[in-house]
């Protein structure tokens, strides 16, 4: 495979720190060199995903939890992009661009902000997805355009799926367990985590990772022919 002379895409997706370095670094060097990813098929998380965010448009901060700063959210489901990172105090081509869920304006002048998530998975935890976080945090403390803004926190706001309600079928649906997971902010393993993402993106096709359905589908495929 030759590597072209320029990426197809020079902004990184703030997921991609959460599950594309965990997953499989040949597929996440595909993706932004080819541009070909393997079509995700999840659409009822993002139907639920999506009610989500509706549900909590205009709320207050210390309903959500009371830990949380007073404030209302006041945007959601909004583009940002950052200015060029630097990696080892230098520039490099790369940014970060992705859509946040959910920002509340804080009294204090303060923003926060909320990563929704419908799951039930173990990995829940803010550890795991504390790049993801510090990604759209980065973007909005060092946009490419407009005013930096505080961001005083970031977490998670979780709905786990758990009984069915509803006696009839104008008002059945699912109840949930819903749990708020504050994120400690650590930009220091950000910047870790984005440099060894660069570095990746920028070194020659790594190998398959191991346990990658996408790369062992494919061998299995062509070891058919």
């Amino acid at each position: 495979m030759i590597k072209p002379a320029k990426p197809a895409r020079e902004n990184i997706s703030p997921s991609d720190l959460t599950f594309g370095l965990s997953t499989c670094k040949r597929c996440l060097w595909i993706k932004y060199w080819f541009k070909v990813t393997m079509p995700g098929q999840f659409p009822l998380v993002g139907t639920m995903a999506a009610l989500q965010e509706e549900h909590f448009q205009g709320a207050d901060m210390p309903t959500i939890d009371p830990s949380l700063r007073p404030g209302k959210v006041t945007k959601w489901g909004e583009w940002v992009k950052s200015k060029p990172l630097v990696v080892h105090g230098a520039e490099t081509r790369w940014r970060i661009l992705g859509k946040y869920d959910l920002v509340a304006t804080n009294e204090d002048g303060t923003i926060g902000l909320i990563d929704c998530k419908v799951s039930d998975s173990q990995r829940d935890s803010g550890q795991f997805y504390s790049p993801q976080l510090e990604a759209y945090a980065y973007s909005l403390e060092n946009p490419a355009a407009g005013r930096a803004q505080t961001v005083a926190s970031i977490g998670l706001l979780v709905w786990k799926p758990t009984t069915a309600i509803g006696t009839s079928v104008d008002n059945y649906g699912f109840g949930v367990f819903q749990k708020y997971v504050p994120v400690e902010r650590d930009q220091a393993n950000f910047l870790t985590v984005i440099g060894e993402f660069i570095n990746v993106l920028e070194g020659e096709l790594p190998d398959a990772g191991p346990e990658c359905q996408t790369c062992n589908y494919i061998v299995a495929r062509n070891a058919l022919d």
